[in-house]
């Protein structure tokens, strides 16, 4: 596993939330029951998602609402930064869809 975040691979990154997220149960006094309860998820599925193994997002979510910790996602995906002054000064269009390649 990478110690620098910008060289996480998606293996890592995986490993890494279902750590924290078993950390922060743990730290919060909840058992891995009352947790799924809230979640709204089987045992099963808890124990698979915090021992590493497969989840969806929606419940990778459920879990991350339920240790008050969805606020974090918010920063998932940001906006690309401005290159030039014309990016920064152009009125904001939100695009709908992604142009082909260019020949």
């Amino acid at each position: 596993m990478s110690l620098l975040p910008e060289f996480y691979t998606a293996t890592d990154l995986h490993q890494r939330v279902a750590a924290a997220a078993k950390a922060r149960r743990l730290a919060m006094n909840i058992t891995q029951a009352a947790l799924a309860q809230r979640a709204g998820v089987s045992l099963a599925t808890l124990k698979r998602f915090e021992n590493g193994g497969t989840a969806s997002f929606a419940t990778v979510l459920a879990v991350a609402e339920s240790l008050d910790a969805l606020a974090e996602f918010t920063r998932l995906f940001p906006a690309p930064e401005a290159a030039t002054l014309d990016d920064l000064t152009a009125p904001q269009r939100g695009r709908k869809r992604a142009r082909g390649p260019h020949d």
